[in-house]
């Protein structure tokens, strides 16, 4: 497979996300001019350009880079360690914790502020990867990655199931989760942001220090060994990033699909299957899908707003079909 030359990809990489940053704050469903826009960012703007600008569009955009790093480099570790090109988060039942947690929390405890279902999401991502991790190693087998995924999917599938019942059954859950298992950015200020914050800077960091490690594991166990690699230590490491990116991102946008399916197969294709160039793309890349289907959302409807994570879907599938149709594309 031809690849491009990894620091051009990198850069053009940032030109885009920089490109679609600016892109982010200037268009909105409220549509406001470049001008006041370019005033509000000096500090010079209205009250009504300041609150769009600053209280809207920025923590939006922020979220969007947040939860586009965070998905994507949590699929492109899901994909190599699982060796499957079709795998991503929701694989693990990362995703369907989260979620039903959500539920646990608005249907009995009565939490309906996004800042409340951040803690919820990202507890109820470490206790299902705990839960799937000791049902993967029963019998005192290593958990390798064959039985970790029949338990996440399993255990998602069961998880899934009863979040849909919670919700049935109870309107006011119902109502209340709507937007957010839809996928959205909406309402995701910084008092959201900052606690998941630490969370996803962890898990980046700990992605970036395994990814040698899935290069060697990738050319087999016995190889991966005989170069000094620890395979369990990598394993354990490579649930604790997943667990740490999915459940942060899923805790502030909901479950978004698709974007830690596509985006590694992207960042593969363009600059090949070296772990520590597909976690530094997707990083990057991730980003520019999600803030630019968060824009299309905006716009898409008026004068309403299209969640992200339906524009994600309609974006992503088109992506993932003609990724498929290359013969190379999807080689792990």
């Amino acid at each position: 497979m031809r690849t491009l030359a990894f620091p051009l990809c990198i850069l053009a990489t940032i030109v885009l996300l920089a490109a679609v940053i600016v892109l982010s704050i200037l268009v909105g469903a409220n549509p406001v001019p470049v001008h006041a826009v370019l005033d509000a960012v000096r500090g010079n703007g209205s009250n009504e350009a300041n609150y769009v600008i600053w209280t809207q569009r920025v923590p939006r955009t922020v979220a969007g880079l947040m939860v586009g790093a965070a998905l994507s480099v949590a699929g492109a570790l899901v994909q190599s360690y699982t060796r499957n090109p079709l795998a991503d988060t929701g694989l693990l039942g990362v995703n369907a914790g989260a979620a039903f947690f959500v539920a646990v929390g608005i249907a009995f405890f009565g939490i309906s502020s996004p800042a409340g279902y951040v803690w919820l999401a990202c507890l109820g991502a470490l206790v299902l990867t705990a839960v799937v991790y000791t049902i993967g190693s029963a019998g005192g087998e290593t958990a390798g990655p064959v039985r970790l995924t029949m338990a996440g999917v399993a255990l998602g599938a069961v998880l899934s199931g009863l979040t849909t019942g919670l919700t049935l059954t109870n309107p006011d859950a119902f109502e209340r989760m709507r937007g957010w298992s839809a996928g959205s950015l909406l309402e995701r200020d910084f008092s959201v942001l900052l606690p998941v914050l630490p969370f996803l800077i962890c898990g980046v960091v700990i992605a970036a220090l395994v990814a040698p490690g899935l290069n060697s594991i990738s050319l087999g166990s016995d190889v991966a060994r005989s170069q000094g690699v620890d395979i369990r230590r990598t394993q354990a490491f490579v649930l604790v990033a997943v667990t740490l990116l999915a459940g942060g991102a899923t805790a502030i946008a909901g479950p978004l699909v698709f974007v830690g399916l596509v985006v590694p197969h992207i960042v593969r294709w363009a600059v090949g299957v070296d772990q520590r160039k597909i976690v530094m793309g997707s990083l990057l890349f991730g980003p520019c899908l999600v803030l630019l289907s968060d824009i299309v959302g905006r716009i898409a409807v008026p004068p309403s707003e299209m969640p992200v994570g339906v524009v994600t879907a309609f974006v992503g599938a088109p992506l993932l079909i003609g990724l498929v149709r290359r013969a190379k594309a999807t080689g792990l």
